[in-house]
């Protein structure tokens, strides 16, 4: 009897130490992140004050794009009017918020602006394209200096947030007291997998197409066709940030009527979005997530079971949605990829400001 109460009290203590360290961890990754973006703030002159520095009440908070610039201004301060002292301050506030992995994607997607140029360029010399198109494609202004921070609100109060934007990148973070809103959460790669030059065979996002094509060759025939939807591949994500539509049906496979090696595979998916954060958000997202039941996810699929061949995919679970889609690129050679993760109900700390709002006064 007593090694029994000794057991459980061990677990207890072991269970509130966890606790307590995951609460610290939480804490202190709030202030890393909150330091870089008092660092930066401080940089910044009255004019860039005004740009980069907006009301936490300002609608462009809550509001994400992921077309180019030159199709769509964003709020906020960009990279190319940065000092090059500013630039060094941006790069600390991305990799005080994401993990190895989602600084890389992040940093390569702003990059891999520069590349599409060059390949245009490349094409356009070789007289494959016209001055009509070339001139179109200009003036889309991609580039590494079109990606923009705006805060809203100061990093100094209790409630605030900032979001990183530009071609192919929604980043945005809420604070509110002691709790952090992740989403929505965009990245996207044009092209998927760049064809010439040195950089032949860089793919920025390869784990989440490669993971969703591992998953739907693992299901049997039968499992197959209760996973896909015959319809067209949509030619983007279908909640995406202009369509104005949200999916609201489950449609697709149950995780719960998968074999133990597919599931693996269906969480090793959402891992590889959640994880683009630092670890210890990332394992209080994702402890959300399990929480809500692993076994309560859907996956579906539109397309062919094939990378070359535009297909789409969906897991969407009680708390969140993650969609992928290929189905971009010249004569949709699927070589164009759009991917989100949603938080339902909590975007842009919706639910934690809602319950904000409701315990104190203002």
């Amino acid at each position: 009897m007593r090694q029994t109460a000794f057991l459980c009290y061990a677990v207890f203590i072991l269970a509130v130490s966890c606790f307590g360290q995951t609460t610290q961890n939480q804490s202190d990754y709030h202030a890393e992140i909150k330091q870089a973006a008092i660092a930066f703030v401080n940089t910044l002159d009255k004019l860039h004050t005004r740009i980069a520095l907006l009301e936490f009440s300002d609608t462009a908070r809550s509001k994400w794009n992921n077309l180019p610039v030159g199709l769509r201004a964003r709020a906020g301060m960009s990279v190319g009017n940065m000092t090059d002292e500013q630039r060094k301050l941006f790069h600390r506030i991305l990799s005080a918020s994401l993990s190895s992995q989602g600084y890389l994607k992040a940093s390569s997607i702003m990059q891999l602006d520069n590349l599409l140029n060059n390949y245009y360029d490349s094409i356009y010399y070789r007289k494959e394209i016209n001055d009509t198109t070339y001139g179109f494609v200009r003036s889309l202004l991609w580039s590494p200096r079109n990606y923009y921070l705006a805060f809203f609100g100061q990093p100094t109060d209790s409630i605030w947030g900032f979001k990183v934007e530009g071609h192919h990148l929604s980043i945005n973070f809420t604070f509110v007291n002691d709790k952090l809103s992740v989403t929505p959460f965009f990245v996207g790669t044009d092209p998927a997998e760049y064809p010439i030059t040195e950089y032949a065979g860089l793919r920025v996002l390869g784990q989440e197409e490669d993971l969703g094509i591992k998953l739907i060759h693992l299901l049997s025939e039968t499992q197959q066709k209760k996973a896909t939807m015959s319809t067209a591949v949509p030619g983007d994500i279908i909640t995406a940030a202009e369509s104005g539509k949200r999916l609201v049906n489950n449609w697709g496979i149950l995780s719960s009527d998968m074999t133990k090696q597919q599931q693996k595979v269906l969480q090793y998916i959402i891992r590889e979005f959640v994880f683009n954060l630092e670890y210890d958000k990332a394992v209080a997202e994702y402890e959300k997530i399990q929480k809500a039941g692993m076994d309560k996810i859907y996956f579906g699929w539109i397309g062919e079971y094939d990378e070359k061949k535009p297909h789409y995919y969906v897991l969407n679970g009680p708390t969140f949605l993650i969609e992928f889609d290929n189905n971009g690129g010249p004569r949709n050679s699927a070589n164009h990829i759009h991917a989100i993760w949603r938080e339902k109900g909590n975007e842009y700390g919706e639910d934690v400001l809602r319950k904000h709002y409701l315990t104190e006064k203002h």
